[in-house]
């Protein structure tokens, strides 16, 4: 018998995980971190079985994902004894902050008791704010195009509290402009004026601003929408009017429409900050590099000069006579 996941909504991540071709470990490590200390207590099966979990993961990371794991772990009281070992962060205080200390056994209870100062504790530091690699990007990505629309929305409720650094936000003038136009292309359900604004506005490749528009479920879209600051009732009206596969079914207009009311914008930025990382991917594996030698090897090679016969070197001698 299986022993089920301890998180709550974790079983589908786990089975992306699974899935090849994809390499969702630095992400996936993020996300249970951010599952795990979210919860003040864990029975002895949870904390087992995270730590079986992220032991494994630590190692197939990369530093800066690390560095992340490390920081919320390092703040969190109930980190397994396992994980603060690997990581090597300090073991928590012996005693609470505030306890007294035992009498020392030269003093007699008659002797008046000198109360030590409590230990004090180490100050917390800031949890840090990395900007995303571009294979963690693009990563982080592939996870959220195949995620359903439940794994989704916890993909982006985990990436609120995730010290990612966001993209910076739109100027106002120019987002005020992106808007108008993507409202009036909507309204035509002109999805290609829309997609091309989009990527102008947000500084996407084409490429990437056709994935969001097309996206079958629809929250790229509301992702994208939230980072240039358009209002709830504009975006309804997008859905309702841009994609008809998302406008026909009123259940995922207002699963939407619920979902980008509660949108974060720096989630939204964030998120705007994974697809341009992941666009340096694909460009760079689109680039093939050119050998040292590539302009010789396609040089033509200019033919040799035949030797004449002497036949042939009387005749020009005459004729130059």
């Amino acid at each position: 018998m299986s022993t089920p996941p301890p998180f709550q909504g974790f079983d589908g991540l786990m089975s992306l995980s699974q899935r090849t071709g994809v390499d969702i470990r630095p992400t996936l490590l993020r996300v249970l971190t951010d599952l795990y200390v979210q919860t003040p207590d864990h029975t002895v099966d949870e904390e087992h079985q995270f730590t079986e979990l992220t032991t494994r993961l630590l190692d197939e990371v990369d530093d800066a994902t690390r560095a992340v794991v490390r920081a919320k772990l390092a703040i969190y009281p109930k980190t397994p004894r396992d994980i603060r070992r690997k990581l090597m962060i300090p073991p928590p205080p012996l005693y609470p902050r505030h306890a007294a200390p035992s009498l020392q056994p030269e003093q007699s209870e008659a002797e008046p008791v000198t109360m030590a100062a409590p230990p004090l504790a180490p100050p917390q530091r800031p949890l840090p704010v990395l900007s995303m690699k571009p294979q963690d990007a693009s990563s982080l990505i592939e996870m959220f195009t195949a995620a359903s629309s439940k794994e989704r929305a916890k993909i982006l409720e985990n990436l609120l509290d995730a010290p990612l650094k966001p993209s910076a936000k739109v100027d106002p003038k120019r987002a005020s402009r992106a808007l108008a136009a993507l409202e009036g292309a909507a309204m035509v359900a002109d999805a290609q004026a829309f997609t091309a604004e989009l990527a102008d506005a947000l500084i996407l490749p084409a490429t990437v601003a056709k994935e969001i528009v097309a996206d079958r479920l629809g929250e790229p879209l509301a992702c994208a929408m939230k980072a240039l600051g358009m209002d709830a009732d504009a975006f309804q009206r997008v859905l309702l009017f841009l994609n008809p596969a998302i406008g026909a079914s009123v259940i995922d207009v207002y699963r939407l429409a619920r979902m980008y009311d509660i949108l974060s914008e720096r989630v939204a930025l964030i998120m705007l900050a994974a697809w341009r990382g992941s666009s340096i991917v694909t460009t760079r594996a689109k680039h093939k590099p050119v050998l040292y030698d590539g302009e010789r090897q396609r040089a033509r090679t200019a033919p040799l000069a035949q030797p004449l016969s002497p036949a042939t070197e009387s005749e020009q001698r005459k004729e130059r006579q």
